[in-house]
């Protein structure tokens, strides 16, 4: 395993996970992307590297290249490429229908946070 192609991974990751906790949808799908890719490269990584064919020349060969990694991140990369072009349809819908691409904060959560700052508070009160 080569440590500039894990550094990369690693890098992709730590952008991927800076990005999703931004407020915005597009810093979120991008985040996303980048984590996906961060993924696939780690499984790529995962191969056994640089092997020979299968089958040169009618002859088996003595060591093999795993198809499995290759297989599995073409497989997320379709995967991923569908999730991307869901979340890019949601997100221009949102932006259509608020004039915004910020995510707003959840009422309701914020009224759980609230009850709950005001139960501990109680429950405070009561041991004192």
């Amino acid at each position: 395993m080569s440590l500039i192609t894990l550094a990369v991974a690693a890098t992709l990751f730590a952008v991927g996970t800076y990005l999703i906790l931004q407020r915005m949808l597009s810093r979120i799908i991008i985040g996303l992307g980048l984590m996906s890719h961060g993924a696939n490269l780690l499984i790529m990584l995962s191969g056994t590297g640089p092997a020979t064919p299968p089958i040169v020349d009618g002859s088996p060969s003595p060591v093999v290249a795993d198809p499995l990694p290759q297989a599995m991140v073409l497989t997320a990369i379709v995967i991923t490429f569908g999730i991307t072009a869901f979340l890019l349809a949601l997100a221009l819908r949102s932006y259509l229908l608020t004039g915004s691409d910020a995510v707003e904060d959840d009422l309701e959560d914020k009224r759980i946070a609230h009850s709950h700052d005001r139960s501990s508070m109680d429950v405070q009160e009561m041991s004192e």
